[in-house]
């Protein structure tokens, strides 16, 4: 049996799994995936990997007491073996005071994330991409060191009460950073896409080239709040930490930014600036994502910022079920809306500023108000009178996503950009900021 199965193979197998069940409640979730990778430093292949992974979770319940199993062999003695396994855990577990049934069927958007592009990759199209890329490196004396992964799987589910869902999609990554040859000079770039056909490696190089050769001889200038321009891959790591904190649970009980005192919660306040639109869409074209949520919800279109007015927040079903409102799962893709401002239109129409590459190393600082700790890197530039002036070294920053996007400034273009501290893509546009915290300098490239 293959590893990648097909929709009605998927069901079949399922329906299997179920006829063994002598629970009150039985849930099953398939998956399979086939996964290749190419990695190079000091501008050679360091590594070339394959994966290929397959796994059945089962979870049976006997009224409040649930139990899990796992397996990854799917002959008919295995899928017995994980259902009474199962079963024998649910019974010596302790009652679930949160336990919810399972859900009975469920209507789902067709969302369409699988191409035959990425499907069909072979190590020979992974040497072609990277090839392309170290030749660009090596013909200017920089050295590189970059990772293309890329995968292609499903996901399938099904439940006592009649719920069947499945998803196939596939993804390619590949991120690079190049330096100069004495060390001096660092440059980064990230791309992320569903379909194969639209990475380019050689246009994603001559990024990091161009970062790499622009920051040689960065000069230190005193910490302090500047006006900053964020490239997407640094805007998307301050981002998500608003993305990931959308739990409407954490916001009644006082844990989130989204709490107010005496337990109540943000919801409908206008919280950022009015230009800040975010929601999630699993038929985006630019970033399709699966329509369903891991307990079998549907997932739909939904917005969570709209013109800076908190309008949603994401209930478990249990939650919902005290709260008296919908259950709504929590966003497995996100896009924020943008503006018509490029980079440089940026960078023209600032005074006084700093252009940032890539943040990373990001660590919360407080959660109530989403403060936010981390560094600068692979390239970080000085702006004066509308131009690149020279580069800076790096800086240590505190700053709130929250604070951030009330000192919007400009919005560019979204773009789908590879987060470096999640390997999560998001579609997020650049993005100019006023009154951007820094502490400190740091002395890394």
């Amino acid at each position: 049996m293959s590893v990648i199965l097909s929709e009605s193979e998927a069901k079949t197998l399922l329906e299997k799994v179920l006829r063994f069940s002598k629970a009150d409640e039985c849930e099953a979730n398939l998956s399979g995936e086939e996964r290749g990778n190419i990695r190079y430093a000091r501008n050679a292949v360091s590594t070339s990997g394959a994966l290929i992974n397959k796994n059945l979770v089962v979870q049976s319940s006997f009224g409040k007491k649930s139990g899990v199993a796992t397996i990854d062999e799917f002959d008919d003695a295995s899928l017995e073996k994980v259902v009474r396994r199962s079963e024998e855990l649910a019974r010596l577990a302790p009652e679930n005071p949160e336990h919810v049934g399972v859900l009975g069927p469920q209507q789902y958007v067709k969302a369409n994330g699988f191409f035959a592009s990425t499907a069909g990759v072979t190590p020979a199209t992974r040497a072609d991409a990277v090839g392309k890329s170290l030749q660009l490196s090596r013909e200017q004396k920089l050295t590189a060191a970059g990772f293309l992964d890329d995968r292609r799987g499903y996901a399938a589910m099904m439940n006592s009460k009649g719920l069947f869902a499945y998803y196939p999609s596939t993804n390619v990554n590949f991120s690079l950073t190049v330096r100069t040859e004495d060390g001096t000079g660092s440059g980064y770039v990230a791309k992320g896409y569903s379909d194969f056909n639209k990475l380019d490696t050689v246009a994603a190089t001559k990024v990091a080239i161009g970062k790499a050769a622009g920051s040689v001889g960065a000069k230190a200038i005193e910490p302090g709040k500047y006006t900053v321009i964020l490239e997407p891959t640094a805007a998307a790591v301050l981002l998500e930490n608003i993305f990931f904190n959308m739990d409407a649970r954490s916001a009644d009980e006082g844990r989130s930014f989204l709490s107010k005192p005496g337990g109540k919660t943000r919801l409908n306040e206008k919280l950022v600036d009015e230009r800040v639109t975010f929601y999630s869409d699993p038929t985006h074209p630019e970033l399709p994502a699966s329509p369903w949520s891991g307990d079998g919800r549907a997932q739909e279109k939904i917005d969570w910022f709209d013109k800076g007015v908190v309008k949603n927040m994401s209930y478990s079903r249990y939650w919902a079920q005290k709260k008296g409102v919908k259950a709504i799962p929590q966003p497995n893709n996100m896009i924020m809306a943008g503006g018509t401002a490029s980079v440089e239109d940026m960078i023209k129409g600032t005074e006084r500023g700093i252009l940032v590459t890539k943040l990373w190393y990001i660590r919360s600082v407080d959660p109530q108000t989403l403060l936010l700790t981390g560094l600068t890197r692979d390239g970080t530039f000085f702006i004066e009178n509308g131009k690149i002036k020279h580069p800076v070294k790096n800086f240590r920053f505190n700053e709130s996503p929250v604070i951030m996007l009330n000192n919007l400034e400009a919005l560019g273009k979204p773009e789908r950009v590879l987060s470096t501290e999640s390997d999560i893509n998001y579609l997020v546009p650049p993005m100019k900021i006023r009154d951007f915290t820094f502490t400190s300098l740091s002395d890394a490239v």
